[in-house]
């Protein structure tokens, strides 16, 4: 197993390695990756609502062929408009971020009054939250095409980074999973 666990870790360090970089060219070409992702999203949320339109004709006359032929369809439309609106669905998506991002920092900052044993970690996460969406909403002409593609690539790094300290760990301890019990029970009479 110990060979199994070098190999792998290998590999772990180099795919881990690669993503950082990735993630480095998307943070550099933030409004290219924000298009791609929503071309991605398009096209994905389109297939999907065509497959359910198609499943959904089996349901004819049995319970659940409506709520499929409704959601199917629009979910055709929202990939019709992705695909078609790319600027338009960035401004959208930007703008849900934004919101998301403020009512989190509203949520960590009430919550902090409740919870007086976590109380700074939650008034510094919800003051950061807050900041951002508040930055996103009163910026939201410049923030459309960065945004998406700076949270994507950040995303993008520190899943290259959680993968490469993987490798190192496995490496370090020479198993792929968590903490194993190595206590026999003993031999009942």
């Amino acid at each position: 197993m110990a060979e199994t666990v070098k190999g792998r870790t290998g590999v772990d360090l180099v795919l881990g390695a690669l993503q950082v970089l990735v993630g480095l060219v998307i943070l550099g070409h933030t409004a290219t990756a924000t298009t791609l992702s929503l071309l991605f999203v398009g096209w994905l949320v389109f297939a999907t609502g065509v497959f359910v339109l198609a499943l959904s004709l089996f349901q004819i006359g049995k319970d659940g062929f409506w709520s499929g032929l409704l959601g199917g369809g629009l979910m055709t439309v929202l990939g019709v408009v992705f695909l078609r609106h790319t600027t338009a669905a960035a401004l959208t998506v930007t703008l849900v971020a934004g919101a998301l991002f403020a009512a989190i920092g509203i949520a960590r900052l009430a919550a902090a009054f409740s919870f007086p044993e976590q109380r700074v970690s939650l008034v510094f996460g919800g003051v950061v939250s807050l900041a951002l969406g508040l930055i996103v909403l009163f910026n939201l002409a410049e923030a459309t095409y960065t945004l998406l593609g700076i949270l994507l690539g950040i995303q993008v790094v520190t899943e290259g980074v959680a993968i490469m300290i993987f490798g190192r760990e496995a490496r370090r301890t020479g198993r792929l999973g968590g903490p194993t019990d190595d206590r026999t029970t003993p031999a009942t009479a």
